[in-house]
């Protein structure tokens, strides 16, 4: 009982350090709050409110079909413009898109003489130029194959697909880049907290005035690692609630119970990684070095970023032994999906191991640098 409560009020102490300790503090308010509705609505993966101009040669009732199947919200109003501006347009960036229709079009689609149309796309809009480029092309073929059948008559097609998008229909990405921020803040916010932790006492100096105390680095590191763990999934969790669930408006699908203790273990990995790292660095500006080197690559390899699938083997195995990986794909199948225990069990299971290696890996090289000093 007296080893607990020594853990526990080493952890009421770290827990007051980091509320005298405001540039952390604010950083962790900001980082759980605008810091999530920000990178939630910065990031886009679907088209909207694209420019796109049309030179209209043709002026038929195709052609003035077409043009009006390009609108809002994925397009704004198409804007009408002579052969001769299509380049300059494009050149000071005032669409995305430009759609040539030359004289004849109909005519020509209703002989059957397959007319060639010109579509420029300005592709240093990336990801907007790729998925409108799509977007388009789906949207002149159905409306000239509708046009062509009122004329010839309905074909019916051997086949019949019926597409349903499940678990996000609208393809809203605020939803996803909101639960995937939040997930990794607690990985990063839980590295940072732990591992300054450790290098205050060591630059203050009262990492000595723990040594003279009837202590064990075990209690100290346990201390370190339960109250900065118990800060972030605090944070996270009223996070999750008030910013995901409130400002963005997002539905969660499972039991955010079950998430949060997920969260719980990840954090333990998290952590002991903080003060692994702590142990390595001398200083802060080291220990910044090391989390660049360290927690982006856990996050943007994890699968949060673009799906394991498309990564190399390699990449893919290594990254099994992360606690990252399986956070991140437990996180998704529970918030998302909707999965209880049954289902990301083996997650979990992978996360303590992984958590439990750290500690003991933690805990020696702590030990080490306490013998040290």
């Amino acid at each position: 009982m007296r080893r607990l409560a020594n853990i526990f009020q080493l952890g009421v102490k770290e827990m007051r350090s980091l509320w005298y300790d405001k540039v952390l503090l604010i950083f962790l308010i900001w980082s759980f709050s605008f810091g999530i509705y920000e990178a939630a609505n910065s990031q886009s993966t679907e088209l909207r409110n694209a420019p796109v101009a049309v030179v209209d040669e043709d002026r038929s009732p195709l052609s003035q079909r077409l043009l009006g199947a390009l609108r809002p919200p994925q397009f704004l109003p198409p804007t009408l413009i002579e052969l001769k501006d299509v380049d300059p347009a494009l050149d000071v960036g005032r669409y995305t898109f430009t759609l040539h229709l030359p004289a004849g079009f109909q005519r020509d689609v209703l002989a059957g003489r397959n007319p060639a149309m010109q579509l420029n796309i300005d592709a240093t809009r990336m990801n907007e130029a790729f998925i409108g480029a799509n977007y388009i092309q789906s949207i002149v073929t159905e409306e000239i194959t509708r046009y062509v059948q009122g004329y010839r008559g309905e074909v019916a097609l051997p086949i019949k697909l019926a597409v349903r998008m499940q678990f996000n229909p609208n393809l809203n990405g605020v939803w996803f880049f909101g639960v995937m921020e939040i997930i990794n803040n607690i990985t990063m916010l839980s590295v940072i907290l732990a591992g300054a932790a450790l290098i205050r006492e060591r630059e203050h100096g009262t990492i000595e005035h723990l040594l003279v105390m009837p202590l064990t680095p075990f209690q100290i590191m346990a201390a370190k690692v339960w109250a900065n763990g118990l800060v972030v999934l605090v944070a996270a969790a009223l996070s999750l609630h008030f910013v995901v669930q409130g400002a963005l408006a997002m539905p969660i699908a499972g039991s955010v119970s079950l998430f949060l203790l997920a969260a719980l273990l990840h954090l333990f990995s998290t952590t002991a990684m903080g003060i692994l790292l702590a142990t390595v660095a001398r200083s802060m500006p080291q220990f910044a070095l090391l989390m660049i080197l360290v927690v982006v690559p856990l996050n943007m390899l994890s699968g949060g970023t673009s799906p394991r699938e498309s990564m190399p083997l390699a990449v893919q195995a290594i990254m099994l032994a992360a606690p990252t990986t399986h956070f991140v794909s437990l996180a998704q199948a529970i918030l998302f999906r909707g999965a209880g225990l049954t289902v990301v069990w083996p997650q979990l299971v992978a996360i303590v191991a992984i958590g439990a290696s750290f500690f003991v890996v933690s805990l020696k090289r702590f030990r080490r640098s306490v013998a040290l000093s």
